[in-house]
């Protein structure tokens, strides 16, 4: 049986790359979390997992993360990429993403509105949220990420 996690934090980034796997890469690296192995997972955070600002992963760890990219060749155009963490008073919580072009601002709203559509869904009220997001204009060859990392 797999341990649950019993934290997570909201990790974003941005940056250039000579390659999209390069940009990827180094987004995640300018996230924090370009040393570990990404597990990734979907939309539900273990119930009693705490927020934390940063975490102390050993590198090349296997992480749980719930995470959106975008990555785009096209200079000049704005992407952008928004993680949202919604949790209920005494239960488990949901995680929602959303990547695209446009700004973070606009990024940051759809996550919310898709964490409200989670948490109706699921005839839950939701007590808490946490939003990060980033946007990038692209030079040559951006990225961005966002990302809910879990750990133990």
């Amino acid at each position: 049986m797999l341990v649950t996690p019993v934290s997570y934090t909201l990790a974003v980034g941005a940056a250039e790359g000579l390659t999209p796997l390069n940009a990827f890469d180094n987004a995640l690296l300018a996230a924090g979390i370009g040393n570990v192995n990404l597990v990734r997972v979907s939309s539900i955070l273990p119930p009693g997992a705490t927020h934390v600002e940063a975490l102390q992963i050993p590198p090349g760890s296997l992480v749980p993360t719930a995470y959106c990219t975008c990555t785009s060749a096209v200079p000049g155009e704005r992407i952008t990429a928004a993680v949202a963490v919604g949790l209920s008073r005494d239960s488990f919580g949901v995680i929602m993403e959303y990547e695209g072009t446009g700004k973070r601002e606009e990024a940051e709203a759809e996550v919310a509105r898709m964490l409200e559509a989670a948490f109706e869904r699921r005839n839950m009220k939701l007590h808490q949220v946490r939003i990060r997001g980033v946007d990038h204009q692209v030079k040559t060859l951006g990225s961005v990420v966002a990302a809910a990392v879990l750990w133990y």
